[in-house]
């Protein structure tokens, strides 16, 4: 039996660094094989994440949005004619005409969404995609193992989701006991992606620019947040004024308050592997990004790089024990 961490299990050591100012870095990376974005912040193809406000923002900062697949096909047909080429789609396995058309009014590229991505009718599914569609892109997951990511990109994936579990409102290990803990996902994903050379997305448990630091210098090209940008003004996610504020409600996709929205509750033999929950929104979603984006660009120059790349060729992790997040935390009293 071998060992595997979380984020919170490991920190960076830092390197020799010669670049005189935090705003020197880039942080250009490739979303897919052939799709370079200016930042490595991707926000969640989900119903209560990616609306058309939080879209138009975040392709101001050079990320690109991907919509998820919960509404009407009238209106994802309108977000593709808005955006165009800078706006990806997203599907399930199954209708396969409808991906087909919106791809052809313009999307570049399609986010196939599984909640276990390392199957044979994923494969059938991208390969499917890419007889007709051989030049847009292709986003596949999620999976959590260096084999699963091999078999997607051997499939004609473009880019591999990679994550099973680590969502803050995801409940798939507790229901199944499977999953892998997300730093050590990564990194097993991104040793076999440093080869076949196809962008990696490390999707969920994302608390702070310290978790994408981490997850950018373990080897993904970019990072996949949900909650975070769930509880921003500019999301999708209903929005409800309370004595303290206002609150913003996030859900798994897999929750019971999405499936009985959606599906018109749970199938037979089935639970929900998510939750759903409300709590205070955090303010602008400007806000939000420029705080990742500045931890980010500082975790560079300790990491004594001045691009992506770099930072992860020199990237030195250690081990930590329990009490390094409380030693690492501000202790006013």
């Amino acid at each position: 039996m071998r060992q595997a961490l979380t984020y919170d299990d490991v920190a960076l050591v830092p390197q020799f660094n010669n670049i005189p100012s935090r705003t020197e870095p880039s942080l250009e990376s490739w979303l897919t094989k052939r799709l370079k974005i200016g930042i490595p912040l991707i926000a969640s193809n989900m119903d209560t994440v990616i609306g058309e406000e939080l879209a138009d923002l975040l392709l101001q900062y050079g990320s690109i949005p991907i919509f998820h697949r919960f509404t009407s096909f009238e209106d994802q047909i309108r977000w593709v004619k808005k955006y165009e080429k800078n706006t990806f789609v997203s599907c399930g396995i199954g209708k396969l005409d409808e991906t087909r058309k919106l791809l052809d009014l313009g999307a570049a590229g399609v986010c196939i969404d599984v909640a276990h991505g390392h199957s044979d009718r994923m494969f059938h599914h991208i390969q499917e995609l890419k007889k007709t569609h051989p030049d847009h892109q292709i986003i596949a997951g999620n999976v959590c193992t260096a084999m699963a990511y091999h078999d997607l990109v051997n499939a004609g994936a473009d880019a591999v989701k990679v994550g099973i579990g680590p969502g803050a409102a995801c409940s798939t290990r507790i229901v199944t006991g499977f999953g892998v803990p997300q730093f050590t996902a990564v990194r097993d994903c991104a040793r076999i992606a440093e080869k076949l050379r196809v962008p990696l997305i490390a999707d969920g448990g994302i608390r702070n620019s310290r978790d994408v630091v981490l997850a950018l210098a373990a080897g993904a090209s970019s990072v996949m947040i949900g909650k975070l940008f769930a509880l921003t003004k500019e999301s999708a996610a209903q929005k409800r004024s309370t004595e303290k504020g206002q609150e913003a409600k996030y859900r798994g996709q897999a929750s019971s308050d999405f499936q009985t929205e959606f599906y018109g509750g749970l199938k037979a033999k089935t639970v929900a592997e998510g939750i759903d929950f409300w709590a205070p929104v955090s303010g602008p979603a400007e806000e939000l990004i420029n705080n990742l984006l500045g931890g980010i660009r500082s975790g560079m120059t300790y990491g004594g790089a001045r691009n992506l790349k770099e930072l992860q060729r020199k990237a030195e992790f250690v081990q930590v024990s329990p009490t390094y997040i409380a030693e690492s935390k501000p202790r006013p009293s």
